[in-house]
């Protein structure tokens, strides 16, 4: 690797670790052992400015500046099939948490330019994660810079930063010292925002204490994709989870066969850190095992990424 390939990446050396947790959401049990090779990782997310200088080197179009396909969304309301984004609106008071449509809006008109819609712009926020970004996207820009998105296992081993079996990239405590390890949310969500961590939104990357292999942002902030498939669980995939009485531990496993909902236009890939919309009533996802799955074309105003390359 050479210095300019590599400008504010980190080496990870790669190693063993135990993957995902038993102590919180379905999705990411059973915890298991699993290697991966050393790589070499973004430092913090991908940000607006690189992401510009991207898009002015290529000409690239985002996935939300373009009006989806109807025939991907039988049924669809007319107006919605036009280009824009989702965007987090709070209600003013507390609401039950069984309908995300009480918080989310489509917004005609919101992408990476726009993350609020027509008349936002990204003015001030050259430093902050890109935001309203699909998977396609994502790969694009991987591609353009001569990266790859990291495998879910990749993405969590560097996350920990070589604190195994913790809950946070920071430990066991939720907030160290009383006071948030990360961009998350702080009251009651999804109405009241307390701001404690000094954000309403994204922050600028490196803000925040990194952890222990120098990486920024890992929790909170904005959920990040990788190039695996979601699963239900680590092991529905099948090849990925040693059997308890194995003596084999898998070595970079990934996840590139889709569980594809047929209601779903597209298939679902993994996102990982939790983000800014992240709280202990709704969402405790700003750890390292946390997951969630989200279809490829998928862009909202809390979904960045970042890359690696493999030597």
């Amino acid at each position: 690797m050479t210095r300019a390939a590599t400008q504010n990446m980190t080496l990870i050396a790669g190693g063993m670790f135990w993957m995902g947790s038993e102590d919180f959401y379905p999705e990411e049990r059973p915890v298991h052992q699993v290697t991966v090779d050393g790589f070499w990782m973004d430092t913090h997310p991908v940000t607006v400015a690189e992401f510009r200088r991207f898009v002015k080197d290529t000409g690239y179009v985002t996935t939300a500046e373009v009006a989806p396909d109807p025939a991907d969304y039988p049924g669809a309301d007319p107006s919605l099939l036009v280009p824009g984004s989702l965007v987090f609106t709070p209600p003013p008071g507390p609401v039950p948490l069984d309908d995300y449509t009480r918080w989310w809006s489509f917004v005609p008109g919101a992408n990476w330019r726009h993350p609020e819609g027509t008349g936002s712009t990204v003015g001030g926020r050259e430093r902050h994660p890109v935001t309203h970004v699909s998977w396609f996207d994502a790969r694009a820009y991987a591609e353009w810079a001569g990266k790859e998105l990291p495998t879910e296992a990749e993405w969590e081993f560097a996350a920990r930063g070589g604190l195994d079996r913790k809950a946070f990239t920071w430990g066991d405590e939720h907030e160290p010292k009383g006071r948030p390890g990360g961009n998350v949310w702080q009251g009651e969500f999804p109405w009241q925002n307390l701001e404690t961590d000094g954000f309403a939104g994204t922050s600028p990357v490196g803000h925040f204490r990194p952890n222990g292999y120098g990486l920024h942002d890992t929790a909170g902030n904005v959920w990040e994709w990788t190039a695996d498939y979601f699963t239900a669980n680590h092991a529905s995939s099948g090849k990925n989870v040693a059997p308890a009485s194995s003596c084999c531990i898998p070595t970079n496993p990934r996840v590139d066969m889709a569980e594809h909902d047929p209601r779903e236009a597209y298939p679902r890939r993994v996102i990982k850190g939790g983000s800014h919309l992240c709280a202990p009533n709704y969402c405790l996802r700003y750890r390292p095992a946390a997951r969630q799955g989200d279809t490829e074309e998928t862009a909202t105003c809390h979904i960045g990424f970042r890359c690696i390359i493999r030597p």
